[in-house]
């Protein structure tokens, strides 16, 4: 996608009406430490965003900073020059791929004249955007109060402070922005609440897929690789598939059955993007618990996308994350190299080559599995992938957690012999609790000794 640059000489005519859909977009990025193909490539993304929640984008560009300013992030004079082009093309929205303080958000609206919108705020608003399900618009309302919370100095500059007390100096009373943040703060113990709910009943789906011996797949990848197709191609589930960033938000689960005539269970799940807002990471942890559950990710990636190897490594980064919350569990990798059919023919054999020589490095959360060739729009591939998933879900491990009775010393040394026992402890009336890995389909067989899901509770605030 290409860029347009600032306009830089003054309108003639009258300088068109204010447009709350009209955008210029602006990727700042030091000097010092980016090079510009790697912020050409970053403002092509912020462009994409601003499209994918409907707006128009007018004029766009990459922008070399020296320092950031505390009180606006960019310079005075660039933000002279941006009030100007925002008016001469009558622009209401001011995009900046950028982390804004909420200080820097407001300064910015004051001396521009426009709505300023950063990258979280941008994301955000997609993601409101997108979400169907009643998990989904709770996930997303959680990251949205947790985000405004932070901006009450934004949003309540134009009222004035109310005072409590007698005669002309009275004390100060609640002010508007203490009571807006006692109630968003009330809003999210309740949704926090809410979701508490929908983890322990992921958690119940869990424990019965767990019996039936269904292993699961689930799909991750950078926004736009193609997991939707993917799974459309899987499944035949008629998920929304667009050339569109963050077009899928809902996860949905269908069963597949592989060659050899197992079934497992696939999720699709959110895209991924570089610089993920932690706000996001939070409010959908009930959704990416997913992800640390798994018994495979099938890691897609943009293989035909420039920035393809830097993409991949942002997806590593948000499920280092994402396993860190889950004690360090990482389930195995395959790597699906998809969308080979938009590469050139010399590129493609040398991409296919490749991925069947393939063995990713050893590491957290990666294992030595070649990565799998595909097209996902044309079906090219499909069976090779399935072939990996049916020899890779069911040689895999699963951690579980078992409470035994005293009397179930055959039990514990049955899991002892065919597992690893990782740890184990016992209560005052002789019950053994054992965290083990064992396959797949050991871990069916003694999924009726798994502990239920805890009920709801909220974390002290």
């Amino acid at each position: 996608m290409r860029s347009t640059k600032l306009l830089t000489k003054k309108a003639t005519t009258e300088p068109p009406s204010s447009d709350v859909n009209r955008a210029i977009v602006l990727r700042p990025y030091p000097a010092a430490s980016a090079t510009s193909a790697e912020a050409q490539g970053r403002l092509d993304e912020a462009i994409g965003l601003a499209l994918a929640l409907g707006l128009e984008v007018s004029a766009s560009e990459a922008a070399p900073l020296r320092q950031i300013s505390p009180r606006t992030y960019l310079g005075s004079g660039r933000v002279e020059r941006l009030k100007q082009e925002a008016e001469a093309l009558g622009a209401g929205v001011i995009v900046m791929d950028a982390p804004l303080s909420p200080v820097q958000q407001r300064n910015l609206e004051q001396d521009i004249g426009a709505k300023v919108i950063d990258r979280t705020g941008l994301i955000l608003e997609i993601f409101g955007l997108r979400a169907q399900t009643k998990e989904g618009r709770l996930q997303v309302e959680l990251a949205r109060q947790g985000y405004e919370r932070s901006r009450l100095v934004r949003t309540w500059t134009h009222l004035e402070r109310q005072r409590g007390g007698l005669g002309k100096t009275g004390g100060p009373g609640e002010t508007q922005i203490e009571l807006d943040r006692r109630i968003i703060a009330e809003r999210i113990i309740k949704l926090k609440r809410e979701l508490e709910e929908v983890r322990r009943t992921r958690g119940l789906q869990r424990r019965a897929r767990s019996r039936a011996g269904l292993p699961a797949v689930v799909l991750v990848g950078y926004t736009n690789a193609g997991k939707s197709t993917l799974f459309n191609q899987l499944t035949q589930a008629g998920v929304l598939a667009k050339d569109m960033l963050f077009a899928t938000l809902d996860p949905t689960a269908r069963q597949v059955k592989l060659p050899s005539g197992r079934t497992v269970i696939v999720s699709d799940t959110v895209g991924f993007i570089s610089d993920l807002p932690h706000e996001l990471v939070e409010a959908f942890r009930a959704t990416l618990e997913a992800v640390t559950e798994a018994d495979l990710l099938l890691h897609v990636r943009d293989i035909a996308h420039p920035e393809s190897e830097k993409q991949r490594a942002d997806v590593l980064a948000v499920l280092a994350q994402l396993a860190k919350g889950a004690d360090g569990k990482s389930p195995p990798v395959l790597e699906v190299w998809n969308k080979i059919d938009q590469l050139d023919a010399p590129t493609r054999e040398a991409r296919l080559r490749r991925a069947g020589a393939l063995g990713q490095e050893e590491g957290a959360l990666m294992s030595a599995l070649p990565a799998v060739a595909v097209s996902a729009m044309t079906g090219e591939g499909m069976d090779s992938m399935l072939a990996a998933i049916d020899q890779t879900a069911f040689s895999a491990t699963r951690i579980v957690t078992l409470t035994l009775a005293p009397s179930d010393g055959r039990i514990r040394a049955q899991i002892a012999a065919i597992g690893r026992v990782l740890e184990e402890s016992s209560d005052d009336e002789g019950n053994i609790t054992l965290r083990a890995e064992l396959l797949i389909a050991d871990a069916a067989r003694f999924a009726p000794l798994e502990p239920l899901p805890e009920a709801p509770r909220l974390a002290a605030e």
